[in-house]
C-alpha cells in the first residue's frame, strides 16, 4: 500500500513529526551505565529517586557511585559480559544501581516477580539461564524451597539485600564499599543485551523479551520528547521495578532531570495525598480512582500537569481533566516494542476519541487482514508494528518467534484500526477476542460499555464454552465504594448494555465480585477468574434463562 503523506493541517500530527525529528537528531548514550554516568556529572546531588514509604532518598551521584562499587565486587565474584543476572527486588533503594551496575559489566538483568512461588521462580531461573541472582533477603525463602536450586545458582552467587549468611553475599555491603572507580574489561554498546524481561501473561509460563541497552534508551528519551512538552518534573511511580512499565519512567525522568518519587507498595486510598504532598507533575493514573475519589474543591488545587490515561473512556479522560486541570493522555506500547503510538498533548480533539495516538518516534505501524494483506484505512485487522530496537526476540522460544514475527514486523495480537490521520484505534485482542455463533465480540468493547453505569467502578468480560452458540459472554463486575447489586441490578445492566451494544454483545451471564485478582501493575488476571470456576455458569445470573444459576 502506498505510504500516505501526514497531514500536517492536524496539530497532533504536526508535533509528533516534531517530536520524530527531535528524536532523530538525539546522540543517544552507548549504554545504560553511560547515560547514569552523564546525568550524574550533569546534575550531581539532585534528588533522583525518592522512596518516600521507607524515608530513603537517592541523588544522581548515589546511583553512579554505588552501581561503580557493585559493578567492581560483581568481577570480583565472576560476573563478565553476557553473564546472567536474576533480580528478584521490590521498589526500593537498591533497584536504581544494581540494574546500572548489571549494565555497565555488560550482563544481563532477568527482573523476576517478587509474588513468584517456588515453581515460577524456578521456571524463570532455569528458562533464562541465571547465573547469579540478587534478591530481597525476606523472599530467600521462596528460593530456598526449590530442589534443584544449588544446580540452577550456587549459594555463593546468591546477593542478599538485607541480612546475609555466609555462603550468601550482602548487598548492602557490595553497594556501600570498594571503589566508585569502574573500568569495564571489556566495550559494552548501545546494541548489547540488557534486560531478559519476562511478560507478565495471564496463560501458562512468561516468555523472555530480550531488550538492547538502545531499546531502553531510545524507549525512554522518545517518552522525554513527548513529556518534555508539558514542562514536568517531578513524577510518581508506583509500578513494580521488576516490570517495563516500573523502569522506563524511571529513565525518563532522568532524561527530563527530574525526581521519580517511588512508592513502594501501591494504595488508592493515599494516592492523591502523595500527589499534593509531593507536589507530582506526572504518574500514570489509575482510572478506577476517579469512582472511588469522589470529588473535591482539592482536585484543582494539585500540580498536576499531565497523566498517562492508558485504556481509558473518552468520557473519563474528559472528567479527569475537568477535575484536575490537568491533560490526560492514552498511548500503547508493550514489553516487545516499547512505545508503538502515543497521542500528541496538541490532539485535543482526538483525546476522548478512543484512539491511543499517532505512531511514535522510529515506529511504523500497519493493520493486516486475516489473509496477511494490510488494510484499507478505517477497516480492521491485527495491528504490526516495526521499527528501530524492537526485541531481539523471545529467548530461546523459536516456536514464538516464528509465530510473533513476519519479516521486520512484529504482531501485537491486538485489533485495531487506522483513521484517516493515522491515528489508531485498539478495538480488541486476538486472544480476549470472544466467539459467539461466528461473531467476533470485543471484550474490551463490552467493558467499556460496563464501566459507564453509574456504581460499576470495574467490569471483566469473559468466554464461557456453550455447545450450541461455541461461546457465551460473561461479565464480572465490581460495584463502587456504597453501592450493592440491589441498586445495580442485572435487569438495569442489561437495559444499559442493549442500549450500547449489538444484541450479539449483550452478556448472557452477569456475577459481582468485590474485587479482582490482578498482576502486578493492577491489571484484572482474566485467566484466574477462569480458573476459579468448574462451571463459569454457577453463581451468575442467567440473561436468557431469567434466573439466578
Amino acid at each position: 500500500m502506498t505510504p500516505v503523506a501526514p497531514n500536517l493541517a492536524d496539530p497532533g500530527v504536526a508535533e509528533m513529526e516534531a517530536v520524530k525529528a527531535e528524536v532523530s537528531a538525539m546522540a543517544l548514550p552507548a549504554s545504560l551505565g553511560d547515560f547514569i554516568a552523564e546525568r550524574a556529572a550533569t546534575l550531581g546531588d539532585r534528588p533522583a529517586c525518592v522512596y518516600f514509604q521507607n524515608g530513603a532518598t537517592l541523588t544522581y551521584r548515589d546511583i553512579d557511585d554505588q552501581a561503580n562499587r557493585l559493578a567492581n565486587r560483581l568481577l570480583a565474584i565472576g560476573a563478565r559480559k553476557g553473564s546472567h543476572i536474576a533480580v528478584m527486588l521490590r521498589n526500593g533503594p537498591a533497584f536504581p544501581p544494581v540494574w546500572t551496575a548489571i549494565g555497565r559489566v555488560g550482563a544481563v538483568m532477568v527482573p523476576v516477580n517478587t509474588s513468584y512461588t517456588e515453581a515460577e521462580l524456578e521456571f524463570v531461573l532455569t528458562d533464562s539461564d541465571a547465573q547469579f541472582l540478587i534478591i530481597d533477603g525476606d523472599l530467600l525463602d521462596t528460593f530456598a524451597k526449590i530442589e534443584n536450586r544449588l544446580t540452577l545458582i550456587a549459594d555463593g552467587n546468591v546477593i542478599v539485600n538485607g541480612n546475609a549468611q555466609a555462603p550468601h553475599r550482602s548487598l548492602p555491603a557490595f553497594l556501600s564499599g570498594g571503589s566508585t572507580v569502574f573500568e569495564p574489561p571489556t566495550t559494552v554498546t548501545e546494541n548489547d543485551l540488557l534486560n531478559i524481561q519476562y511478560t507478565s501473561g495471564t496463560t501458562g509460563f512468561p516468555k523472555g523479551c530480550m531488550l538492547t541497552h538502545r531499546y531502553w534508551l531510545l524507549l525512554s528519551h522518545s517518552a522525554a520528547a513527548m513529556h518534555d512538552r508539558f514542562r514536568l518534573s517531578n513524577v510518581l511511580m508506583w509500578q513494580p521495578s521488576y516490570y517495563m512499565d516500573g523502569q522506563w519512567p524511571m529513565l525518563l525522568t532522568f532524561r527530563l532531570g527530574g525526581t521519580a518519587y517511588i512508592a513502594s507498595r501501591m494504595s488508592l486510598s493515599h494516592f492523591l495525598d502523595w500527589i499534593r504532598d509531593y507536589e507530582i507533575h506526572f504518574c500514570a493514573f489509575p482510572e478506577p480512582l476517579l469512582k472511588k475519589a469522589p470529588p473535591s474543591p482539592e482536585d484543582a488545587n494539585t500540580s498536576l500537569v499531565q497523566i498517562n490515561a492508558f485504556g481509558w473512556r473518552g468520557a473519563a479522560i474528559e472528567e479527569f481533566e475537568r477535575r484536575f486541570g490537568a491533560t490526560a493522555r492514552d498511548a500503547f506500547g508493550m514489553t516487545e516494542i516499547g512505545v508503538g503510538t502515543a497521542m500528541p498533548k496538541a490532539a485535543t480533539h482526538m483525546a476522548t476519541a478512543g484512539s491511543c495516538g499517532l505512531p511514535g518516534p522510529f515506529r511504523e505501524i500497519k493493520v493486516v487482514d486475516e489473509d496477511g494483506n494490510e488494510a484499507p484505512r478505517g477497516e480492521s485487522g491485527e495491528l504490526w508494528v516495526a521499527g528501530d530496537s524492537l526485541l531481539w526476540g523471545y529467548y530461546k522460544r523459536p516456536d514464538a518467534n516464528a509465530e510473533a514475527f513476519v519479516g521486520r514486523w512484529f504482531r501485537t495480537g491486538d485489533l485495531a484500526r487506522q483513521d484517516e490521520n493515522g491515528y489508531v484505534f485498539i478495538v480488541g485482542r486476538l486472544k480476549e477476542m470472544i466467539k459467539r455463533s461466528g461473531e467476533n465480540i470485543s471484550a474490551r468493547e463490552v467493558e467499556a460499555a460496563l464501566r459507564e453505569i453509574d456504581g460499576i467502578e470495574e467490569a471483566a468480560a469473559v468466554p464461557v464454552p456453550d455447545p450450541t452458540r461455541r461461546e457465551e459472554v460473561k461479565a464480572y463486575l465490581m460495584l463502587s465504594a456504597g453501592h450493592t447489586p440491589d441498586q445495580v441490578t442485572p435487569e438495569a445492566v442489561l437495559r444499559h448494555c442493549r442500549s450500547r451494544l449489538a444484541a450479539f454483545k449483550v452478556p448472557r451471564y452477569l456475577a459481582y465480585v468485590e474485587d479482582f485478582p490482578r498482576t502486578a501493575t493492577r491489571k484484572i488476571a482474566k485467566q484466574q477468574l477462569i480458573e476459579a470456576a468448574k462451571d463459569l455458569r454457577v453463581g451468575s445470573f442467567d440473561r436468557v434463562d431469567g434466573i439466578w444459576r
